[in-house]
């Protein structure tokens, strides 16, 4: 990290520990007591980008390890601008550059620290008696802004509502009894390339995954959102997260996470740069990762700017902003007018406390028309605390329970915004194990209290769209037109047919020559015969409506923009259709129902398609665009939801 006042130049990767003696204000009483630095075990510094070039630097600073005997230099030589390493096991270096020509005799003061590549130690910085006044003062104030640290992430394992961590979703086993657990995913804010039906390539702006690595390489649509037991043990794969090559111990965890050397080595955040630089750079995915949390979970995300590499000459800003959702607090709902917005080189961790069950999206609000034309949007969505109920409670008994809860009773007697109405009839459905997911308990896809909303398997579905010529524009340094903005690839989870029905992750190759996955999930609809598929719909779409329309199998409409549909009375307003049409920032849930084996047998194939004749194609290119199959086959619903 480099601060760019004129006369500083500092780069470090270091945080202060809580004591305060020794070092440079322990010899100095003009000056505030220095803290020793610490330096974390994996830990690599770039060189700083401004480097002071002066004659007469004499011996003021000298740096040493404390604890590793022999492993110190000091400085007393004339230097100009940058020293190489010379010991050949370092790996590690710092410098902190001051240098002021209103120092008394024009003396200017250096101390530049190099750091062996050694696990440990502590580093203290000590004066030499010849500086003093002005020069002393300015090295303490360089050394606290040295300490700042960027990039970090937030992953606690346990708070005030979850005191202890949990490793699966606890059950809902009746009023307080609400519990969830504490989740947590990390992304990084930059660019990437994504490959099109017609081959094509296409500059993004875009997230990227730096958790759940593992799973999102396999295809999983959750992967990306932890537990924090899981996600609290540093990534240990490969940097583009490929899964031919060897996973690691933890190839879940967060991707950077390092030992606190001042907390006895555990890991409260503090993370190394290099390997979220050698993974988040270039490694945009279209659509941004998806979120996932049940109700009443605690969540925990750390957007991490890396950067657009493709385009040195921007200094974008990158915020999330979950749309539609909601948030207590203005402070995490990524609006820069009312939140932050993390600069390159910069962290920023959400909180969120997941509140009703239904499908979002989200996406960057920095600049909407164009980061979400360039690709920076995707889905979030809420599991509902039914899924949770034993298996045997009644679940109206169990919607009952969360009318004595404060923040989820649905009051719909004095609230006309009362988003989880109890259903009118009593139809005596309970929580049952479901055959088709090895004897799990069923799921739903609301607070329903009558079952209507059950499904065996779930699918995210994110329609969107770009104009290939903007994208083209903002790779070459071109002025955008905004105006003259069209569509021209029409996207199922960021991919046009035939390859929406990959059914593995989709690499391209970047600018630098590595294959990443650019498009992990795969549109191809898998439904276990007698069984039923639930299908999480949104709109990321900028410019155009989309229309997703099933041929052969209805789609019956439960819930829109995150609310069940059912009126205050009780009354569900379910319908059947054989199209849903949706604009921008629209979110839809869908079941296709496959349960009638007399209708729908093995190996039968059905399809979803845009009725939106010009959506078919890939840049007019016909037989492409908004397209993917619903296959109709044996499987057993594993751990992951998936039927393979």
């Amino acid at each position: 990290m480099t601060s760019e006042n004129p006369a500083v130049a500092i780069s470090i990767l270091t945080r202060p520990e809580s004591r305060g003696d020794g070092g440079l204000g322990a010899q100095n009483p003009g000056c505030e007591p220095q803290r020793p630095w610490s330096v974390p075990l994996s830990g690599r510094i770039s060189h700083p980008s401004i480097f002071a070039s002066h004659q007469n630097i004499k011996k003021h600073v000298s740096c040493s390890w404390i604890g590793f005997p022999g492993i110190s230099r000091s400085n007393s030589e004339n230097h100009s601008g940058y020293e190489p390493l010379v010991d050949p096991n370092t790996h590690v270096k710092l410098e902190l550059t001051r240098s002021d020509r209103k120092i008394v005799a024009s003396r200017v003061t250096e101390c530049r620290v190099w750091l062996a590549g050694i696990a440990g130690g502590r580093l203290r910085i000590m004066k030499n008696a010849k500086v003093f006044g002005l020069a002393v003062l300015l090295l303490c104030v360089g050394a606290i802004s040295a300490s700042a640290q960027s990039f970090r992430v937030q992953c606690p394992s346990s708070t005030t509502l979850h005191p202890t961590a949990n490793a699966a979703e606890p059950a809902f086993t009746g009023p307080g009894g609400e519990k969830g657990a504490i989740k947590c995913q990390q992304l990084s804010g930059g660019d990437g390339f994504a490959t099109m039906g017609d081959g094509n390539q296409t500059y993004l702006f875009a997230f990227g995954p730096l958790s759940g690595i593992r799973d999102m390489s396999l295809g999983i649509p959750t992967g990306g959102t932890e537990f924090s037991s899981v996600f609290n043990h540093p990534y240990d794969g490969a940097p583009q997260w490929d899964p031919n090559h060897p996973s690691g111990s933890f190839p879940n965890g967060a991707v950077g996470l390092a030992p606190d050397l001042d907390a006895a080595g555990s890991f409260t955040g503090h993370v190394d740069p290099r390997p979220i630089m050698d993974t988040g750079v270039l490694n945009g995915n279209m659509p941004a990762p998806l979120m996932s949390i049940d109700e009443d979970d605690e969540f925990f995300l750390t957007l991490t700017n890396v950067g657009m590499i493709m385009r040195p000459d921007l200094f974008e800003q990158h915020t999330v902003h979950f749309h539609g959702y909601p948030n207590a607090s203005a402070f995490y709902d990524g609006v820069p007018d009312a939140s932050v917005a993390i600069n390159i080189g910069g962290s920023f961790t959400y909180y969120y406390l997941a509140p009703d069950a239904g499908t979002y999206l989200w996406h960057c609000h920095i600049t909407p028309p164009e980061h979400l034309q360039m690709g920076m949007v995707g889905q979030l969505y809420v599991r509902p605390r039914q899924n949770r109920v034993p298996v045997g409670t009644s679940l109206l008994t169990a919607l009952q329970w969360q009318q004595t809860d404060l923040r989820t009773r649905s009051n719909c007697g004095t609230d006309i915004l009362c988003t989880n109405p109890l259903p009118r009839v009593n139809t005596g459905a309970r929580q049952q194990l479901d055959p088709r997911t090895g004897n799990r308990p069923y799921k739903y896809a609301y607070n329903d209290g009558d079952g209507s909303t059950r499904y065996d398997v779930e699918y995210p579905l994110q329609l969107h769209g770009f104009d290939p010529n903007f994208h083209f524009v903002g790779m070459t340094f071109n002025p955008e037109e905004f105006a003259d903005m069209k569509d021209k690839y029409f996207l199922l989870n960021g991919r046009s047919y035939p390859d929406t029905i990959n059914p593995n992750p989709m690499k391209t190759q970047s600018a630098d020559g590595v294959e990443r996955f650019s498009q992990p999930l795969s549109s191809l609809i898998n439904i276990p015969v007698g069984g039923k598929a639930l299908l999480r719909i949104s709109s990321l779409e900028v410019t155009e409506f989309q229309s997703l329309a099933s041929l052969g199998i209805p789609m019956q409409v439960i819930g829109y923009n995150a609310r069940l549909l059912r009126d205050q009375a009780g009354n569900n307003l379910y319908y059947k259709t054989n199209s849903v049409s949706l604009g921008g920032g629209e979110s839809v849930d869908v079941i296709l129902d496959a349960s009638d084996t007399s209708k729908y047998h093995a190996g039968d194939v059905y399809y979803l398609y845009t009725t939106q004749l010009d959506h078919l194609s890939n840049d007019a290119e016909n037989f492409g665009g908004l397209m993917t199959e619903v296959h109709i086959i044996n499987c057993t619903v594993n751990a992951d939801g998936q039927c393979r």
